[in-house]
């Protein structure tokens, strides 16, 4: 089925028209071979709250953006090669129900479908694409994921030291290794995690003594213990682009 979509007129001319929505800003979607097997809106659990994303499946990449009109313009186009996709169910709780977890070595987070339908449909699309690029790449699924972020509104102290309690003068940080939303002075040190970023991001104390004991002798070059962050003036939205998305 989708190979016979691959070179329709249809297909182009839809994958064409989700170009165009999100304008000059967006990358080029249409490549030989590439099929898109659906669209929809999907709550995505940001670090600030839960947003509105609109979703593009291809047969090889998961593309979202922001909503600037629906099915007119979007904007923050996000591109995520399927190959290095896992996903998992997420339980329902309270208000964020139908939800599961799209996690790769660069990025992971959760969103949410309106029905459990929804759900099960987006999930078992995703599955199937990734199966079938595996197979035919001859790939083993990804074994290192990056960590989901917990969000602001679930962590009013650190979750580290469990002593200093977040105010607009004591910000909230995240770790880049485990996701956990921690204090200033529990994440001064940076290390590198090759696959998130080719600099140094910020970690927690907990996870940098791991991460330097793992690495043995060559952890000092890695790290760069001495390269801290001013915690009083840096936030996470200034130390990463698009960490609150």
């Amino acid at each position: 089925m989708v190979d016979r979509l691959a070179n329709s007129e249809a297909n182009s001319k839809r994958i064409g028209l989700v170009e165009s929505c999100f304008g000059a800003a967006g990358q080029p979607l249409a490549i030989p071979g590439r099929v898109l097997i659906g669209e929809g809106v999907l709550t995505k659990l940001c670090r600030k709250k839960p947003k509105a994303r609109q979703f593009f499946l291809f047969n090889d990449i998961l593309v979202y953006g922001n909503i600037v009109i629906q099915k007119k313009k979007y904007n923050k186009q996000h591109i995520i090669p399927l190959e290095s996709v896992t996903i998992d169910t997420v339980p329902d709780e309270g208000e964020l129900r139908n939800g599961w977890l799209i996690k790769t070595p660069t990025k992971s987070f959760a969103v949410y479908a309106a029905t459990a339908t929804e759900k099960s449909e987006w999930m078992n699309h995703i599955g199937k694409c990734v199966r079938e690029l595996l197979q035919k790449s001859g790939k083993s699924p990804t074994g290192e994921h990056a960590a989901v972020w917990v969000p602001d509104s679930e962590a009013t102290v650190c979750m580290r030291c469990k002593k200093v309690k977040f105010t607009p003068v004591s910000r909230r940080h995240h770790c880049r290794k485990c996701g956990y939303v921690v204090c200033g002075p529990c994440s001064e040190k940076k290390f590198l995690l090759p696959s998130q970023s080719s600099k140094p991001v910020r970690v927690c104390e907990h996870c940098y003594g791991m991460l330097s004991g793992s690495l043995g002798p060559r952890s000092e070059s890695m790290s760069r213990p001495g390269a801290n962050f001013n915690n009083n003036t840096l936030s996470d939205d200034e130390d990463e682009d698009d960490s609150s998305d």
